[in-house]
């Protein structure tokens, strides 16, 4: 009998390298969202953020956040986002270099989940604020199943540390 569970997945997406100058970042997560919403039913789209670069890239970032409904599992579903991934331009150079668009699976109503290729919850989510801010703008009260924190307090949690910083 196949399994026909759906799950929800919260998604992070990013850009910061244009691919020409109609395809800007922001454009090119918008993009993104049309694609997934192929192999995925779209629940919410966040705004879309600018933010500074971490590590070596000097371009400003677009980021945002969606939740999507699928029945693909993690694996599945980290394939297809890598295809969309490909087929909108990222190449894997370096790690935090320019990319036309990122895609990652933050957060998936299955709670924790560990292959060789891929951990949900997202390893370093919890101190990204261009995960946490669009995230907290379309699930706020979903919770981490690691610390049982909601992302609204996760999100409140990182900016209190970073003004004290």
């Amino acid at each position: 009998m196949p399994d026909t569970r759906t799950h929800i997945y919260a998604l992070a997406l990013g850009s910061n390298r244009p691919l020409s100058a109609q395809r800007s970042p922001a454009r090119l997560l918008d993009e993104a969202v049309v694609r997934i919403g192929k192999v995925a039913t779209i629940m919410r789209v966040s705004p879309t953020i600018e933010t500074a670069p971490i590590g070596p890239s000097r371009r400003r970032f677009a980021n945002g956040a969606l939740l999507v409904e699928s029945a693909l599992a993690p694996r599945a579903m980290l394939t297809a986002l890598q295809a969309i991934e490909r087929d909108l331009g990222r190449k894997r150079f370096r790690r935090w270099g320019a990319r036309s668009v990122d895609i990652d699976i933050i957060l998936w109503s299955g709670g924790c989940f560990s292959s060789r290729t891929l951990t949900i919850p997202h390893v370093e989510f919890r101190r990204r604020a261009f995960v946490l801010t669009p995230l907290r703008a379309i699930a706020p009260g979903w919770r981490d199943p690691r610390t049982g924190l909601a992302i609204r307090h996760l999100a409140f949690r990182l900016g209190k540390a970073a003004s004290k910083g």
